[in-house]
């Protein structure tokens, strides 16, 4: 597979650095029912956070069909985020606009941020370049920690990725390292 950079290639100290992360958790009851993927991206913040950064986070949550539908706000996710980090998580109330661009900008090291649903937005599976720029006001640095959505031309995953220095997370760079070892070097059988 090509070389890809990673966070060990990164000076995060002071930047905001802007994480797409995969937190499409299941939700019953207004609370998330299975947190997997929330402590899958742990390893990521955590070495991001102890490096000195603040974190904007942004995922998806279900298909709410570029509609704003609290039915899909990520809130349950920042609640059982909050307790799995163990710190302040706020949830901005978009991801885009001015609001949501000035909490960002008042982050300090070690605070954290996650955004409202991307997909509230046409925009975002559109990979509109616009909305992708508008991501990118969040952060310095873009950190990719999404193997499950990375598949997809969207502008949190694909756009914003032009716009800003990026590199691969701890979960990308795992499954990217195994995938290439299975590709260029399979151990046989191999199916």
């Amino acid at each position: 597979m090509a070389d890809f950079s990673t966070l060990n290639d990164l000076k995060v100290a002071g930047k905001r650095v802007l994480v797409r992360v995969d937190f499409n958790c299941p939700i019953q009851d207004g609370k998330v029912s299975d947190d997997t993927r929330i402590r899958a991206a742990m390893p990521t913040l955590r070495k991001l956070l102890d490096n000195g950064a603040a974190l904007v986070l942004m995922s998806h949550l279900g298909r709410p069909k570029g509609k704003r539908n609290l039915e899909f706000s990520l809130a349950p996710v920042a609640d059982r985020l909050r307790e799995v980090l163990a710190k302040p998580v706020t949830l901005a109330p978009d991801c885009i606009g001015a609001e949501t661009e000035a909490l960002s900008a008042a982050l300090q090291p070690g605070q954290v941020l996650l955004l409202e649903n991307l997909r509230f937005h046409p925009e975002e599976e559109a990979n509109e370049a616009g909305f992708a720029a508008q991501l990118a006001k969040h952060g310095e640095i873009y950190v990719n920690d999404a193997f499950g959505t990375a598949h997809r031309a969207h502008a949190s995953t694909h756009g914003v990725a032009k716009l800003l220095p990026a590199a691969a997370g701890l979960l990308m760079e795992a499954e990217l390292t195994h995938l290439g070892e299975l590709l260029s070097a399979p151990q046989s059988p191999f199916v």
